[in-house]
């Protein structure tokens, strides 16, 4: 093996070389004016994020977390409605309808995908409503880059009178059939935390809409509820700004965003088959792209996946687990709902997954080093 050629699990200092010069100018500009809090650059990154997605609106937040809540305040819900959502994704989509009052309830996902499985949602919405509990909405999660399986879930939803919300938290870029994330449901919450593929150099996010009711509504919930006026508080809202020095940031690092989406691809191509027969790799479903948020395979069921971890550390080969507890096993979610049957394959999946360093810079020597520490790894608990 060639010596370690310096690897970042994702590289944010060559894009911010790549852009530096243009960063310096956005910054000044803001420092220049002085709107630190909903200035100018706000509604230029919107416009923008929605054009790129095929949105009528896009709305700006003060993070991922909080564009959940703002879709689930405008939905009007109420204590104890049930939103079901998958158990194998980050917290941030249990936590918030758990925050605005609700109950989440916990489904099960595909083993390819990683995603939503339709059949086990469906399975939920019945034992939901045999509990006495009351169905209200369903968060689909892109995990990893991929959407969901949309048009099954939404079929669903609409079969069932639920609302549906798309967590883009990590797919903003990928598209499903010929639209774009941010125009596949009502209404599509995501996150700009600098490690996204579409990140800002602080907490920030944005939600997606056409409608144009909620479009105002979360516009009004975003600044503590105003009225026409700040001080006219109209209703009970959040303290949730977007900051205009990331807005900034923001609308350069989307100019080359396109670029980096396509890098990404080939980066992940590239990963697939030097990985084909090694560890299980990921399967973008038939009609979909990702934008590879994560690269994250499969350990071959028996490997002991803390020692690959450490053997990889041990060769300068950064690596993180996505994720090592499904939400209905940690202790902060254990009081709520799950699916009756199970949940085996997120259950699985929390064991045996294993992310690989992923961003757009990655160079194929890079990329050889890390294919050739994992063999090693797996060779060495033959």
């Amino acid at each position: 093996m060639s010596s370690n050629p310096n690897i970042a699990f994702i590289d944010l200092k060559a894009q911010q070389e790549r852009i530096r010069p243009l960063l310096d100018k956005a910054l000044t500009r803001v420092l220049d004016h002085g709107q630190y809090i909903m200035g100018p650059e706000i509604g230029e990154l919107e416009e923008k994020l929605a054009a790129f997605t095929g949105a009528k609106h896009c709305i700006a937040c003060s993070s991922g977390t909080d564009s959940i809540i703002l879709c689930l305040m405008a939905k009007g819900l109420e204590p104890g409605d049930v939103v079901f959502v998958p158990t194998f994704t980050f917290v941030a989509t249990a936590e918030a309808p758990a925050l605005a009052g609700a109950v989440p309830f916990f489904v099960d996902v595909l083993p390819d995908t990683f995603n939503m499985d339709p059949a086990s949602l469906k399975d939920a919405i019945v034992e939901a409503r045999k509990m006495g509990l009351t169905p209200k909405g369903v968060i689909a999660v892109d995990l990893f880059g991929q959407p969901a399986e949309y048009n099954e879930i939404s079929t669903i939803a609409e079969q069932e009178d639920l609302f549906l919300i798309g967590d883009a938290a990590q797919s903003l870029g990928a598209s499903y059939g010929n639209r774009k994330v941010g125009s596949l449901c009502e209404l599509t919450p995501t996150s700009f935390f600098p490690a996204k593929p579409l990140g800002c150099y602080g907490d920030g996010g944005a939600v997606f809409t056409d409608d144009d009711d909620l479009a105002d509504l979360m516009r009004s919930l975003l600044v503590h509820g105003k009225g026409t006026d700040k001080y006219d508080n109209v209703r009970i809202g959040l303290n949730a700004r977007f900051d205009t020095i990331q807005a900034a940031v923001m609308i350069e690092k989307l100019a080359i965003f396109p670029s980096e989406v396509d890098a990404r691809d080939k980066v992940a191509a590239r990963y697939g088959e030097l990985l084909s027969g090694m560890a299980g790799v990921p399967v973008v479903a038939e009609g979909s792209t990702s934008v590879w948020a994560q690269y994250t395979v499969k350990l071959p069921k028996g490997v002991d996946r803390d020692a690959v971890q450490a053997a990889l550390s041990a060769k300068g080969v950064p690596s993180a687990i996505y994720y090592p507890i499904p939400l209905h096993a940690q202790t902060g979610y254990l009081s709520y709902p799950k699916i009756s049957n199970g949940l085996p394959v997120s259950e699985d999946l929390s064991a045996r997954v294993i992310s690989l360093p992923m961003h757009p810079y990655l160079e194929t020597n890079q990329q050889d080093y890390i294919v050739s520490a994992l063999k090693s790894a797996l060779k060495d608990q033959q």
